[in-house]
């Protein structure tokens, strides 16, 4: 038995997925502003943050923007999102996301919440989970992007648990990298071909036992 106390989730991709709201809305903003904006487009922005998905998006276009504008561009972004994200419901939640949290907390397992996003507290209000987390830290209270584990740092510091003693969920090679860099154990949610540095690998959390979290 390994002396797992605390596991910390991503949001996106991880316990929901929002990244259709992301595309939508930037797709909005591209054909507002005169051109098209794909879906292999949106593959490119996994993991930037917004004003660096926007330097990108305007550079596809072919835009130059002022910064006040750029500011402007990206609010207006962002309110449409805020507004789709508003309308999401418990039926949005990834398979088996909230049955393996539920299992953590029975297990006397910590569970928190590790996400860039600005808007986590709202989803997991509206999808109904929030009351499943002991913590929730989100773009609201750090500064550094991943690869850099400050996010996960602060979530094992506000459980009181050791970074060693804590596993953390993710999508993408930038967060497997930030709870390694952290002194974390990590689970990859996806394709074992992308996230091969994580301790192991499973297409979601419908795939998660209690059983297997005490074997990594």
């Amino acid at each position: 038995m390994n002396n797992i106390k605390a596991c910390i989730f991503d949001l996106d991709g991880v316990i929901v997925d929002t990244a259709v709201y992301h595309y939508k809305a930037w797709k909005r903003l591209a054909n507002e502003l005169g051109f098209d904006f794909t879906e292999h487009d949106n593959e490119k922005l996994k993991g930037v943050s917004r004003m660096a998905s926007l330097d990108l998006i305007l550079q596809w276009g072919g835009l130059t923007k002022t910064d006040a504008e750029k500011q402007e561009l990206a609010d207006k972004k962002n309110a449409w999102y805020v507004d789709m994200i508003n309308h999401m419901t418990p039926a949005e939640i990834l398979p088996g996301a909230k049955e393996f949290v539920e299992a953590c907390k029975s297990a006397g397992i910590k569970t928190a919440l590790g996400s860039a996003s600005k808007n986590a507290g709202t989803i997991l209000e509206k999808v109904g989970i929030d009351h499943l987390f002991d913590v929730v830290i989100d773009g609201n209270q750090v500064s550094k992007p991943k690869p850099d584990p400050e996010v996960f740092l602060k979530g094992a510091e506000e459980l009181n648990i050791p970074p060693a003693n804590c596993v953390v969920f993710e999508d993408a090679i930038a967060g497997v990298e930030a709870a390694i860099a952290g002194g974390m154990k990590a689970i990859g949610i996806g394709s074992p071909d992308v996230l091969g540095e994580a301790n192991l690998v499973v297409k979601g959390l419908n795939e998660m036992t209690i059983e297997k979290l005490k074997k990594i």
